[in-house]
């Protein structure tokens, strides 16, 4: 345990609390340092109660699936909040609408509402993601986003206060929200439309195919990594910048889509990130156009 961890008084809690927690296995790239704490809730009760008791200087961070996130190799201060099972149920409320935890994957929420014959979430099968990323980032592919569906959604906030707030609450735009920063996404209502779930079983294998066919996913990466820009692609400008397979030390711009980094296996986040800022510099040297990380990164640096 860091000396810092050790002279803050962290509060006894039902669930799982972890000093000095390694974050590379969480996350897909595969690399990063560790959290000062991990904590693993038994429930929202005990979520709250945790971050009401825990000193209010000390930094919060929610993890979901890591599949948008560069984790920095000196680690995250303070405590890293993962949702376990039993944040990661999908309940039907009627012919339209389901409630979600905020663990629950884009898999298991778009599976689930294609059996209740729910149009309208097909494209959550395509981001690797939980509900919590999702309504925090308006997270979105194949034309569609979170946004589009999200009714309202339930967080802890920092101080441990529980509320409810409705989308026009988070100010969505693209790939962002006004969610307070420590905030802690619970769960969140979505609501489709009637549809058949023949019909949503075959948009949901169309997008399937498109992203196996499409992206490196099979390899250690993060998703897009920037944004794209106003009526253009972030991975067109990357391209013509010159960066398709561009290297450094072991972080790899893909070949298949070089709006994707790879981790080729000894890649640290500091390689990663640094390969990310020597495209956003030459884009902006080449085309005047200025990349936006969608990639979270956090941490520290080593």
């Amino acid at each position: 345990m860091t000396a810092a961890a050790a002279e803050r008084m962290i509060p006894a809690a039902a669930g799982r609390l972890t000093p000095d927690a390694p974050l590379a296995p969480l996350v897909w790239f595969k690399s990063g340092g560790k959290a000062e704490w991990l904590f693993e809730p038994k429930d929202a009760d005990d979520l709250s109660a945790f971050l009401a008791a825990l000193e209010p200087d000390v930094p919060v961070m929610a993890l979901g699936l890591g599949s948008n996130l560069i984790v920095r190799d000196g680690g995250v201060p303070g405590v890293v909040v993962r949702l376990g099972k039993a944040f990661s149920t999908v309940e039907r409320l009627d012919g339209v609408t389901l409630r979600c935890g905020g663990g629950a994957s884009g898999i298991l929420v778009s599976s689930t509402a294609r059996d209740a014959g729910i149009g309208g979430m097909e494209f959550l099968r395509s981001i690797p993601g939980t509900v919590g990323g999702f309504v925090r980032m308006n997270g979105g592919a194949y034309g569609r986003e979170t946004a589009d569906i999200l009714v309202e959604c339930e967080v802890v906030l920092r101080s441990g206060e529980r509320k409810v707030l409705t989308r026009d609450d988070l100010g969505y735009t693209y790939r962002h929200s006004a969610l307070p920063e420590g905030a802690v996404v619970i769960a969140a209502t979505f609501r489709g439309e009637p549809a058949d779930p023949a019909a949503i079983s075959a948009e949901m294998d169309r997008i399937a195919e498109a992203r196996e066919a499409s992206q490196p996913l099979r390899t250690k990466t993060g998703g897009s990594t920037f944004k794209n820009p106003p009526g253009d692609k972030a991975w067109r400008l990357v391209d013509a910048a010159g960066c398709r397979g561009l290297m450094r030390g072991g972080a790899q711009v893909s070949e298949k889509h070089c709006n994707f980094l790879i981790n080729t296996g000894s890649a640290t986040s500091d390689d990663i990130e640094a390969l990310g800022e020597d495209v956003r510099r030459r884009v902006r040297e080449s085309q005047g156009i200025e990349l936006e990380w969608e990639i979270q990164r956090v941490g520290v640096a080593k």
